[in-house]
């Protein structure tokens, strides 16, 4: 068995998901947001400004900025509610229709009478929608609060502006307890880039579909047919009865990982190819593979199941 994200007809596009313009507390106007991504050979952007009252509820319209080369995706960061710390949601939505209608959320703190966090998860989730939970570590999410958010397509793994700024980059924890529980959630990389610090181009979806079409790339995210990164390409993955055998760029480790304890590295210099064995993984519900470069980059394939 093949990957679907690698059996599926079409190609790759490279694609940041989480960014941030002057409509919010970005730095750049949403035209130079997506004039840099195109020159560095991004093919899409969901440009996702946060979704409140102080910055008057802005869903930016960037189709202006799409051509034969690149895209975008209409999306925001959503607000609303508090999650057990006491502070408010983080959650991003992308392919967003115009017109989604605005929570009560004037601020960057939770207030009466608003919606709860996964209420307006669902809600932007039946609008059309591919909702993640955003940077788990900094948003001090618990165990308890991502399992609300029933809605969620997949959870950030890596978020680049969360890395640079205060060393909470990940959600692979999260991710992983609530695989082990069912929830069937894939992964993103992101930047969250607002462009006042070193918070871009450092992490990325590879989306496979036949066009780089808005629709298209919706439709591959919600599949889980894309895998993630910082660097490493991942070219293939298949399953045999007794291995998971890896394809990809120059690599340093591979790794497997399941449920628990269950993980598996082989390790070499410029492997292209690699072979895990699954006898470790046999009792696991679910399995995904990190890909590790020289330099320490990494790349992270969808959680699957045998």
């Amino acid at each position: 068995m093949v990957l679907s994200a690698f059996s599926t007809p079409g190609r790759f596009w490279r694609g940041n998901l989480h960014t941030h313009s002057t409509l919010s507390d970005g730095c750049l106007e949403p035209a130079e947001v997506c004039r840099r991504y195109k020159a560095e050979g991004y093919d899409f952007l969901a440009l996702t400004d946060h979704f409140i009252g102080a910055y008057d509820y802005p869903l930016s319209d960037t189709k202006p900025f799409r051509d034969d080369g690149f895209t975008t995706l209409l999306g925001a960061e959503l607000h609303s509610g508090a999650m057990e710390n006491g502070e408010l949601w983080h959650i991003l939505a992308v392919g967003l229709p115009e017109g989604f209608a605005a929570p009560n959320a004037p601020g960057f703190h939770p207030v009466d009478d608003q919606e709860t966090g996964p209420e307006l998860a669902a809600r932007a989730r039946d609008a059309g929608a591919f909702v993640a939970i955003a940077h788990p570590h900094w948003s001090g999410l618990t165990l308890s609060d991502a399992r609300s958010i029933e809605a969620a397509h997949a959870v950030e793994i890596y978020n680049h502006g969360c890395a640079i700024g205060c060393d909470r980059e990940g959600g692979g924890h999260v991710l992983d307890l609530l695989l082990s529980e069912g929830r069937d959630v894939t992964l993103i990389a992101t930047d969250d880039a607002h462009f006042t610090e070193p918070d871009h181009f450092g992490g990325w979806v590879m989306v496979k579909a036949e066009a780089n079409t808005p629709d298209l790339l919706l439709q591959a995210l919600k599949q889980g047919d894309f895998y993630s990164s910082q660097g490493p390409e991942i070219r293939n993955v298949t399953l045999t009865t007794d291995t998971i055998e890896i394809e990809s760029t120059a690599a340093s480790t591979m790794i497997l990982q399941g449920h628990g304890q269950a993980a598996t590295a082989i390790h070499g210099a410029s492997m292209t190819r690699g072979q895990i064995p699954l006898h470790r993984f046999r009792n696991s519900p679910w399995l995904r593979i990190t890909v590790v470069d020289a330099a320490g980059k990494r790349a992270w394939t969808n959680p699957f199941r045998l």
